[in-house]
């Protein structure tokens, strides 16, 4: 009986047209980068974390560091516009909300994955995280606000494929008030620290929200487009019609990013601390330089505005392609935030340490990021083919 219910409710959500060789070839290739990649994770536990992954006791963090800030306020954005559609109901977005809610999901599982690999302790995370809570610690309440709203999500997103509305919609608004503190959290482990001027301030919160709100709309776009073009079916205007509105906000966020990256910069030149100005420089000028003006200022903002200004919120291909720049830069930006802070020596000036500590991710932390972004693209493509038919429904009030 309980089998055949089972198949009864998988029937009732999946979507057949994607049970093809094509579509299967790819989702057993992201496995294997799953497994790749992440397995080089889970071998630094035997081999030993400070023998596989770069970092040291100048420099701390790195790349995986970036890399879970960057799934995590992608899955902040993703969850803020699917809460904004269900809380309110009628808005363009809300044909696409479905799928918000699970790429939200994905995308905090690949953070989850990037940083469980990343400690050397996480199962310690997980048990003094309840047996010891600290609350006057950002990271205890970025991991159990984190927690929280992923524990909210699944089961809003059970609610949508079963019909209860009102437990989605209420369990939504509780996930995503979470994770914009847990955001907000995320920021202030960064921007608490006084001994590092290129983090410590007030404004980073607010530019890791206006951040996700920018990576959220991007990934509603490119995901859609994407849902669409595996399937080789032409777009319902209902889904061009939403697809326009998360552009408008991806616009609009992209100004107002670009000018807070601007000024984010200035300052540290019209009456910062010199350590600050040293680490902007390292963006400027420095060995930062190449990764900020190429990946972060031209492929993730020029270029993305400029396509959105040519497709005029009318082509959705030109519109994808533009997410998918603004995402690439979102993902060097947050490398370049957290490699920009920790270069520049906390003792510059008086023990004879150098201008910049020398910092080149390992193998072992390119291959966790593959990791991570094969899990999120894996999560994609089960995701169309189990609950397919529940993304095509228009919204649950």
């Amino acid at each position: 009986m309980a089998t055949n219910a089972i198949t009864t409710f998988f029937n009732q959500t999946q979507d057949t047209s994607l049970a093809t060789p094509r579509i299967n070839r790819f989702t057993l290739f992201f496995l294997f980068i799953i497994i790749l990649g992440l397995g080089c994770g889970v071998a630094s536990f035997i081999i030993g974390h400070e023998k596989v992954y770069n970092y040291t006791r100048d420099v701390p963090w790195g790349l995986l560091i970036s890399t879970y800030a960057f799934w995590a306020i992608t899955s902040t954005g993703l969850c803020i516009y699917a809460a904004i559609s269900h809380i309110f109901g009628g808005t363009k977005m809300a044909v696409v909300s479905n799928r918000m809610v699970w790429m939200s999901i994905i995308c905090i599982l690949g953070a989850f994955a990037t940083i469980g690999v990343e400690i050397a302790s996480p199962h310690r995370m997980l048990i003094y995280n309840i047996i010891s809570p600290n609350p006057t610690s950002n990271i205890w309440w970025m991991g159990t606000l984190y927690g929280l709203a992923v524990g909210c999500m699944i089961v809003e997103f059970f609610g949508i494929v079963t019909g209860l509305a009102r437990i989605a919609v209420i369990l939504g608004t509780i996930g995503a008030v979470a994770e914009v503190l847990a955001n907000s959290c995320l920021s202030g482990v960064f921007a608490t620290l006084p001994s590092r001027p290129y983090w410590y301030g007030g404004q980073l919160p607010i530019y890791f929200l206006t951040a996700a709100f920018l990576s959220g709309a991007s990934a509603i776009i490119l995901f859609n487009q994407l849902a669409y073009k595996i399937r080789g079916q032409e777009m319902p205007q209902s889904v061009k019609d939403a697809l326009k509105s998360a552009g408008k906000a991806m616009t609009l966020v992209l100004i107002l990013y670009s000018v807070a990256t601007f000024w984010r910069l200035i300052m540290y030149f019209v009456g910062g601390s010199e350590l600050g100005r040293i680490a902007a420089d390292a963006l400027i000028s420095g060995p930062l330089s190449v990764p900020f003006w190429v990946f972060e200022v031209c492929i993730g903002l020029i270029i993305p505005l400029i396509l959105i200004l040519l497709s005029r919120l009318q082509n959705t291909g030109m519109m994808a392609i533009a997410g998918l720049l603004i995402l690439v830069g979102q993902f060097v930006a947050r490398y370049n935030l957290v490699a920009g802070g920790l270069l520049v020596p906390g003792t510059l000036g008086w023990d004879n340490a150098p201008t910049y500590f020398n910092y080149v991710p390992s193998f072992f932390e390119f291959a966790v990021v593959m990791g991570s972004l094969g899990l999120v693209c894996f999560g994609f493509l089960v995701g169309e083919r189990v609950f397919g038919k529940t993304f095509t429904q228009k919204e649950h009030h």
